[in-house]
């Protein structure tokens, strides 16, 4: 129920029932508030999620990483930097980003700015094709989460060539059309690819089936099953 009331942005009844608990909320009560929080820009809420969690799981990336992207997102730069510094001075580390797609029998996967494949510039180019398809029909990079040390341009950039855009411009390549294009994410997809796979489904007209992390995603038509809300 705190998630349901979280996710519809219900805050206070999330907070009523958070505080009625006959037992202390375990890690995943506190993920469901953290996720809420940052679908509805509720920074002391998220705070409080975030450092909770950080408590609860103190190897855990995940709680520093969210928390950064709220505040960069609000534009309080310094402190999604002091985030950024406290993870670096307790040795947490984020695990690298991953996507595998299917393609001609087979299981092709990438990471952020990966070369590696041996269709690489087909799918840089292909990726640079979408990128701008998508740019015509609305979509706008999200640049809170880029790398935090660049400049807008890099930061784009940076976006563009996310393992999950990779992995969704070699679908385009090698899935046949009308068949859907299959992706696992080993982390959570981050909100600006979220978008991006909306347009993405709108302007190729395909079905892009992205599971992470937290849920499955079934873009069609410029929308996804998760609601925007993963």
């Amino acid at each position: 129920m705190i998630d349901l009331y979280g996710r519809s942005g219900d805050f206070a009844k999330a907070e009523e029932l958070l505080n009625q608990m006959e037992v202390e909320p375990d890690a995943t009560v506190w993920k469901a508030i953290l996720a809420a929080s940052r679908k509805h820009g509720k920074i002391e809420t998220g705070e409080r999620a975030a450092r909770t969690l950080m408590e609860l799981e103190p190897n855990n990336a995940v709680p520093y990483v969210l928390l950064s992207n709220m505040y960069s997102a609000a534009g309080r730069q310094e402190e999604a930097a002091n985030i950024r510094r406290l993870m670096k001075s307790r040795n947490i580390s984020k695990e690298p980003g991953c996507s595998w797609v299917e393609g001609r029998g087979r299981v092709h996967s990438f990471m952020s700015e990966d070369r590696r494949h041996q269709r690489m510039v087909e799918i840089y180019s292909k990726v640079d094709e979408m990128m701008l398809l998508i740019r015509e029909a609305g979509y706008e990079p999200d640049v809170s989460f880029a790398l935090h040390d660049l400049d807008k341009e890099g930061k784009e950039l940076g976006l563009a060539y996310h393992s999950e855009k990779l992995a969704v411009a070699f679908g385009l390549l090698a899935v046949p059309d009308g068949a859907p294009i299959r992706i696992i994410k080993n982390l959570r997809v981050c909100g600006d690819c979220h978008s991006a796979m909306k347009y993405i489904s709108r302007v190729y007209l395909r079905h892009i089936i992205l599971r992470d992390s937290n849920c499955f995603h079934h873009f069609r038509d410029g929308s996804c099953s998760c609601g925007d809300y993963w």
